[in-house]
């Protein structure tokens, strides 16, 4: 799963890195290095003139059925990750998935080792790669009953592979570039052929892991002191 992670980049280098030509104009947020669902995050989508946009949205998928707000907020911390073996059936998600998929920009995202068996599963791991990476996601527009709107996203996650399944089961889903423009396209409407664009040979390339500090383990603590590395002691057992 992904339940927390980083942005620490200005909006002009996320434009550049995601080759966003219409500018930004919304809120700016700030850097950010402890993002915890609910919180206003970043995303990357197709807008209405098929045209890439920055834009915000609040992290944790409102399930449409939500009656108030604070339903809808309960909802929403159920729904942060969206898994790939279901995320075309759950009916949460699956119309967003036909019709309203993003890209989350990220310096990297934090995993708690559960499956490295020699250290703590309270040790957390920073995970990163060269540069911003992005998250498969989608994203969807919930109508209040005041009659706004709010909109939402989740993260698609998948099995863990390679030195990542050390750590942890799961792991966010990442789409190589030459695939972004398929995954934003709201025309694309067939599930087989998005859930053929997130079959990728090597889905942990480029990927680098290392353990930091419990800091991030409390939402009241930020800044770059979180991905600072640390080194770990003797390796614990259970036996």
């Amino acid at each position: 799963m992904c339940g927390r992670y980083a942005l620490s980049a200005e909006q002009d280098d996320i434009l550049e890195a995601f080759a966003i030509s219409t500018g930004y104009a919304g809120p700016i947020l700030p850097a950010d290095w402890n993002i915890t669902p609910t919180r206003e995050i970043y995303i990357v989508r197709d807008n209405l003139k098929v045209e890439r946009e920055l834009t915000t949205v609040s992290w944790g998928l409102i399930a449409p059925w939500a009656h108030d707000a604070q339903e809808a907020l309960r909802s929403q911390s159920q729904a942060i990750n969206a898994r790939i073996e279901t995320v075309h059936e759950k009916p949460t998600f699956r119309s967003a998935f036909v019709s309203r998929r993003c890209l989350i920009p990220a310096t990297g995202y934090y995993e708690w080792a559960t499956e490295m068996g020699r250290y703590s599963p309270k040790q957390p791991f920073f995970i990163h790669g060269n540069g911003l990476i992005a998250f498969a996601g989608i994203w969807d527009r919930w109508r209040a009953p005041d009659g706004s709107y709010k909109e939402s996203a989740a993260i698609i996650t998948r099995p863990s592979v390679g030195f990542l399944a050390t750590v942890h089961s799961r792991m966010p889903t990442f789409l190589p570039t030459d695939r972004w423009n398929s995954w934003l396209d709201p025309a694309i409407k067939r599930t087989d052929e998005i859930r053929g664009l997130l079959e990728v040979k090597e889905p942990a390339k480029g990927l680098a892991a290392y353990p930091v500090a419990s800091l991030v383990n409390s939402t009241a603590n930020n800044g770059p002191r979180l991905i600072e590395p640390i080194e770990l002691g003797e390796p614990e057992t259970l036996f």
